[in-house]
């Protein structure tokens, strides 16, 4: 048996289970109203349906392993909040082979509080990423990661909108990426266990490349972004699209440079929302780094305490966008 083939396959399942419930919802709740975070992040059911399925079913199989999950269940408690906590309840009943009570969902909601850090193996989910996106009815990703001693070892994330090949308008929608560090990465349909091996498009000139950026102005610089494009010598739209679906994109080939480029200098990144992409990004034959290259460090908790943005490319251009961005920088310090 080769090594986390175990976390793996439980991995799989429980994104594959946990798109369900986002899928489920989306046709069944388009109109549902979204709480509102103190973040302004509008957040839907499925959040929390999602983590409850893959919290249980980590805990099932692997019930000692900690999880760094976003959500927790504050907006879920008192009785003013009876009616949503009853629709997460239906909606994750809905695909858990044994059904949960309304204390055990809560329960298996909170084992996503986790803090983080160095020591030992923990699991890093994003039950939603690109939760505008879900609600536009177009990207987000389920994103599940297993952390062993700081360092991204598993990633697993579901793209149910994402069609299989984006050339092609008939591709079938609903793609799964596979990552095990030094095992390669891998994509596979929702309705097929057949794998592919998916690689980073090989190019030698950052002329050549195609941005991928997000559909959301407010996530990342589109203004710096295209200063750097330009220093680039790249000529190309950028490819827009919501969610760490990103990751997925650059990793088997769609465009080439990711940048999160933070456009409030005191933002520091989740570790959920970079986990399993990064290690996708080094599987696939890319490298992935903060603005000043620095390796991505998840070992200091929750946040990504240590980096500032995110840098995917391939390895052949990496400091050619690492140079320019740094051009883009020192220029807006000197002019602020």
């Amino acid at each position: 048996m080769s090594v986390l083939a175990l976390e793996r396959s439980t991995a799989i399942n429980a994104v594959l289970q946990a798109s369900k419930v986002c899928q489920a919802v989306f046709r069944n709740l388009a109109d549902a109203k979204a709480i509102t975070k103190k973040d302004k992040t509008p957040i839907t059911v499925a959040d929390y349906s999602a983590q409850a399925v893959i919290n249980t079913i980590l805990g099932k199989t692997f019930p000692n392993d900690p999880i760094v999950g976003e959500e927790d269940t504050d907006e879920l408690r008192g009785d003013e909040r009876k009616p949503l906590r009853e629709k997460v309840l239906e909606l994750t009943n809905s695909i858990l082979d044994v059904p949960l009570d309304e204390n055990k969902l809560l329960s298996a909601i909170d084992r996503g509080t986790h803090p983080g850090g160095i020591k030992g193996r923990m699991w890093t989910l994003d039950p939603i990423d690109g939760t505008k996106g879900f609600l536009r009815g177009e990207q987000y990703a389920v994103c599940l990661a297993l952390i062993i001693d700081g360092q991204v070892e598993l990633g697993v994330m579901g793209c149910p909108n994402l069609p299989f090949d984006l050339k092609n308008k008939e591709s079938e929608r609903g793609c799964l990426f596979v990552a095990v560090k030094g095992q390669g990465a891998f994509q596979r349909k929702f309705s097929s266990s057949d794998e592919l091996p998916i690689h980073f498009a090989n190019i030698s000139s950052p002329s050549e490349a195609t941005f991928c950026e997000s559909v959301e102005a407010g996530h990342s610089s589109h203004d710096d972004a295209a200063k750097i494009a330009a220093l680039l010598e790249i000529s190309k739209p950028p490819f827009r699209v919501d969610s760490q679906c990103k990751y997925c994109c650059i990793s088997r080939g769609d465009a080439n440079i990711y940048l999160r480029l933070p456009t409030n200098v005191q933002y520091i990144e989740n570790i959920w929302d970079h986990a399993s992409g990064s290690l996708l990004v080094n599987e696939s034959g890319g490298t992935i780094s903060d603005l000043y290259g620095k390796a991505l460090d998840f070992s200091l908790g929750r946040k990504l305490k240590a980096n500032t943005g995110i840098v995917a490319s391939h390895p052949n251009i990496h400091s050619q966008v690492l140079d320019a961005i740094q051009q883009v920088i020192k220029k807006e310090n000197i002019n602020n």
